[in-house]
C-alpha cells in the first residue's frame, strides 16, 4: 500500500458513518478483572512516551490506519458483522490498559461481548471539510492515553463507499494494516453470500507480549545484547541516533511540526533491476541502507553512519496473521570512510546486519532499563529510521490499486526522520515525515532526489 496521510488518500464527499465499541461493550470492559498477560514492553513505552510528552503540555497523536474503497452499492449491515468479526478475531483489539501509578495492568474482553455501534454522522459535500472533520475525529478516538482507541468510519456513495480503519499504534504495525483491506473483503463477500469466510485461527498478540516480556526479563546488564546497546549508545554521545543531517533545529527548542513527502522513487523496472544487484548481500534493505550511509555522509558529513533498523518479530509462523506491534530494533555502524563506494556499504551494511539483527528480538525499552539510562521521551519518536518493506506478497497486494488502498499515519509533531520504502506492484514508493523545517525540507528534498539517481545508476548500471 502506499503510506500517505489523510489529506493526500483521495477523500472525496458521501455520507459519513461510524463504528465504534457499544456501550455496553465498554461497560463491560470496565468492570473486567485484571489479565495477567502484562503489556508488551514496546506498548508500555509507546504509552509513557504518550503521557510524557502530553505533561509537556503538547498533545501528538500517533495513529496509523488504513483506508479502503468497496466497491457498488454496500449494505452496512453486512459491513457491520465483517468489521465486528474482524475485531473479534484480534484479541489485541479487547483488550486495553489501567494505569495505576507507574503499573500498567491489562484487561480482555470475550469475545461474544464485542458489539459495535453505528452512527450516521452526516452528510459532507465538501471533500476538504471531511478531511478535516475525519483527522479530527480520529485524533480523539485513537488516543494512546484512552480506550477504546481505535475507529472504523465510511463515507458512502451510491457508487461504493470508502473505509477508514484507525488505531492507536499500540494495537497494530504497519504490516497488520496491510493485511487488513483483503480480509474484511473477504468477510464482507462472505457476509453477502451468505458463507463461511475463508480464514484459518489467528494466534494472540497478547499471549506474544507475554511470551515476549518473559524473555527479555530473564536478561541482565551482562547481557551481549546490553552490552552491544551501550558500546552504541556511547558512540551516539550518549543517545539514540538522529538523521544525521542538517534538520534546521534549535537544541532545547520546542518539539516541531511535522511535515509529510510521499512519492513513488522508481517504477517497477528499476526496483527489480536494484534488487537483483543487491541480492548477493540481502537484498533491498542492505541496498537503501548503503545508500543512506553514502548521502547522509555527502548531505551532512557524518563521517559514520548509525541509525536503528526496524525488523518484524514474527520469528515463527503463527504470528503471522496476527495484527498486533511486532517490531523490534537493531544498530548499525557505517564507516563511510572505509566504505566509500556503493559496493564497499553494501558489503559493510551486510556485515553490520549479520553480527546485529538478532539484537531485535530483545524489545529496545528493555534494554534501556537495564542500561539505566534516563531517557526520558520528549518526543513520539524515540530515533530516526529508515525502514524497508516488501509488500508483494501480502494478501490482496494486486488489488491495492483498483480499491485505493492506503496505509495511513498521522503526521504532527516530532524532531526525528522516519523514512519508509515500500516496494509494490508499481515500484518502490517513499513516504517520509520529518521536521516542517525550510532546512529540513532542502535536506530532505536532496537525500529523496540522491537516492533516487543511486538506485537508477545501481539499476540501469
Amino acid at each position: 500500500m502506499r503510506i500517505t496521510d489523510i489529506q493526500r488518500c483521495e477523500v472525496r464527499p458521501g455520507r459519513l458513518v461510524e463504528w465504534t465499541l457499544s456501550p455496553t461493550t465498554v461497560e463491560a470492559a470496565a468492570d473486567l478483572p485484571e489479565d495477567s498477560r502484562p503489556p508488551a514492553y514496546i506498548q508500555e513505552s509507546h504509552i509513557r512516551t504518550a503521557r510524557s510528552v502530553r505533561e509537556d503540555g503538547l498533545f501528538v497523536p500517533t495513529w496509523l490506519g488504513t483506508a479502503f474503497e468497496v466497491p457498488g452499492r454496500v449494505d452496512l449491515d453486512v459491513l457491520q458483522e465483517a468489521l465486528r468479526n474482524w475485531t473479534v478475531r484480534h484479541e489485541t483489539l479487547r483488550s486495553g490498559f489501567r494505569c495505576d501509578g507507574d503499573e500498567m495492568r491489562r484487561f480482555t474482553l470475550d469475545a461474544d461481548a464485542v458489539s459495535l455501534r453505528r452512527e450516521a454522522i452526516g452528510d459532507f459535500p465538501d471533500a476538504a471539510e471531511l478531511v478535516q472533520h475525519l483527522q479530527s475525529r480520529f485524533d480523539v478516538a485513537a488516543d494512546a492515553l484512552c480506550w477504546p482507541n481505535f475507529l472504523y468510519a465510511a463515507v458512502v456513495r451510491d457508487d461504493g463507499v470508502m473505509v477508514y480503519m484507525i488505531f492507536d499504534h499500540s494495537n497494530v504495525d504497519a504490516y497488520s494494516l496491510h493485511r487488513i483491506p483483503a480480509e474484511i473483503h473477504e468477510l464482507y463477500a462472505a457476509g453477502l453470500e451468505g458463507r463461511a469466510a475463508e480464514e484459518t485461527p489467528v494466534s494472540s498478540y497478547v499471549d506474544f507480549c507475554e511470551i515476549e516480556r518473559a524473555d527479555a526479563d530473564r536478561i541482565d546488564n551482562t547481557h551481549a545484547t546490553v552490552l552491544r546497546w551501550r558500546e552504541f549508545i556511547q558512540r551516539c554521545d550518549g543517545k539514540l541516533p538522529d538523521f544525521p543531517i542538517d534538520l534546521g533545529l534549535e537544541p532545547g527548542g520546542r518539539l516541531p511540526a511535522q511535515k509529510l513527502m510521499r512519492e513513488m522513487l522508481v517504477d517497477a523496472d528499476d526496483a527489480a533491476a536494484f534488487e537483483a544487484h543487491c541480492r548477493p548481500y540481502g537484498g533491498s534493505l542492505v541496498g537503501i541502507l548503503a545508500a543512506t550511509s553514502l548521502l547522509v555522509h555527502e548531505i551532512g558529513g557524518q563521517p559514520v553512519y548509525r541509525t536503528v533498523v526496524p525488523f518484524h518479530t514474527r520469528v515463527k509462523s503463527q504470528w503471522s496473521d496476527s495484527v498486533g506491534w511486532y517490531v523490534g530494533g537493531a544498530p548499525i555502524e557505517v564507516p563511510v570512510t572505509q566504505a566509500p563506494d556503493f559496493s564497499a556499504a553494501l558489503k559493510t551494511v551486510r556485515a553490520e546486519l549479520q553480527a546485529n539483527r538478532s539484537l531485535a528480538r530483545i524489545p529496545l525499552a528493555r534494554v534501556l532499563r537495564l542500561l539505566g539510562a534516563d531517557f526520558r521521551p520528549t518526543s513520539p519518536d524515540l530515533y530516526s529510521i529508515v525502514s524497508y518493506l516488501d509488500a508483494r506478497g501480502i494478501a490482496g497486494s494486486e488489488r491495492w490499486a483498483e480499491q485505493q488502498a492506503y496505509a495511513l499515519l498521522r503526521v504532527s509533531y516530532g524532531d526525528q526522520v522516519c523514512v519508509w520504502v515500500n516496494r509494490l506492484h508499481e515500484g518502490l514508493w517513499l513516504a517520509s515525515r520529518y521536521p516542517d523545517t525550510d532546512i529540513a525540507s532542502k535536506n530532505m528534498r536532496l537525500y529523496v532526489e540522491r537516492l533516487r539517481d543511486v538506485i537508477v545508476s545501481v539499476a540501469r548500471g
